[in-house]
């Protein structure tokens, strides 16, 4: 099971509702022999991250962590709750040999996700561990969900690599189903292979500027607009977006861009925001990572999103990026999968959307 790389959607405004505080300790703690199970801890970071990296080792998935990742997956937030939305197992060496999250946001507007997030070392496996932390996780989830403020519908989600066979026999034989695909893409910029970025221009009307910080709060909202008819896409506030997108570590907005509309009274139309994700260059390409590239429906089918990606493009070349590089849902309603095809990305990786109905 991964986290996706755009885990975060919450409420809209400048703040959101609290998320109730939702004690777990009534939720049985997996049991399995040779291993004690118990809540990850700040102090766990590093072992933490030796046990991911072990995996990720095994498993060769497209989004790597580093430690400061890891910190955020576990306290970023404030409706972060490690002491009841997390686990791992510990062997009597001391050796962290699994873990576990779930995490529901608040906010959730269309639907009220538990994402479920975990893993074995890889010497570990075949032990059961993973059914049981799976188990332990979807209990957590349901409890949370419960929770939730509103009434929207409840979904237990997580995610895996198409490859891993034992996953998707994991996932089935606790229930989820197939929600969606992600497929993980890459355009080469350099070497064999490689073709030259072609040249698209913006219709009449509109104008490009780079990325800026007063322009942060107008692209955050028109991002919540264009992603609303995106399948599992919740608006995001504005704490979520300056944790998660423009104040990022990994954030480049200097390879990120926004199309106005032109007049006395512009507006953003599109937008994209990229990244440079050091630790997944496990294969020596320097890839810059567009994470979010999106257009208002108002202005879709004009080539503007062409022009931004464009653009990138060539600040990705500038900055002596070996490949681009991007994620997208296979059935995206915006043709965003056309659009890449078209600009010479391919698809690298698959990734299933696993989820489960939770009655509320």
């Amino acid at each position: 099971m991964t986290a996706g790389r755009d885990p975060e959607g919450c409420a809209s405004g400048a703040g959101w509702i609290a998320f109730p505080r939702v004690n777990t300790t009534d939720v049985p703690e997996p049991q399995s022999p040779g291993v004690t199970w118990r809540p990850l801890r700040e102090r766990d970071l590093t072992r933490w991250h030796t046990l991911t990296q072990a995996i990720e080792a095994v498993d060769a998935p497209a989004e790597r962590y580093t430690e400061d990742d890891l910190r955020d997956e576990l306290l970023a937030g404030s409706w972060k709750d490690p002491a009841h939305r997390s686990i791992a197992a510990e062997d009597a060496d001391g050796a962290l040999v699994a873990f576990g999250l779930v995490d529901v946001r608040p906010g959730d507007v269309s639907t009220v996700r538990a994402s479920l997030w975990g893993g074995v070392h890889p010497d570990h496996r075949g032990r059961g561990l993973g059914r049981e932390l799976l188990t332990w996780q979807c209990r957590v989830g349901r409890q949370l969900i419960a929770a939730a403020h509103g009434s929207a519908p409840g979904e237990l989600v997580l995610h895996s690599d198409e490859r891993l066979a034992d996953r998707s026999a994991l996932a089935r034989a606790a229930g989820f189903s197939v929600r969606r695909y992600h497929l993980v893409m890459r355009r080469l910029l350099s070497g064999a292979g490689a073709s030259p970025v072609p040249q698209v221009d913006l219709p009449d009307g509109y104008r490009m500027v780079p990325w800026s910080p007063d322009l942060d709060e107008q692209v955050r909202l028109a991002h919540n607009e264009a992603f609303a008819d995106h399948r599992g896409s919740e608006p995001r506030s504005r704490e979520d977006w300056q944790r998660w997108v423009s104040g990022h570590r990994d954030a480049r907005t200097d390879w990120s861009f926004v199309v106005l509309t032109d007049g006395p009274d512009p507006e953003v139309a599109a937008y994209t925001v990229a990244f440079a994700f050091e630790q997944d260059w496990v294969d020596g390409v320097k890839e810059g990572w567009t994470g979010l590239l999106g257009t208002r429906r108002a202005h879709r089918r004009r080539g503007v999103g062409a022009a931004l990606l464009a653009a990138s493009l060539r600040a990705f070349q500038a900055a002596g990026m070996d490949a681009a590089g991007l994620d997208v849902d296979r059935e995206n309603p915006s043709g965003a999968l056309g659009l890449y095809e078209r600009l010479g990305y391919a698809p690298q990786q698959v990734e299933v959307v696993w989820g489960l109905a939770v009655e509320r």
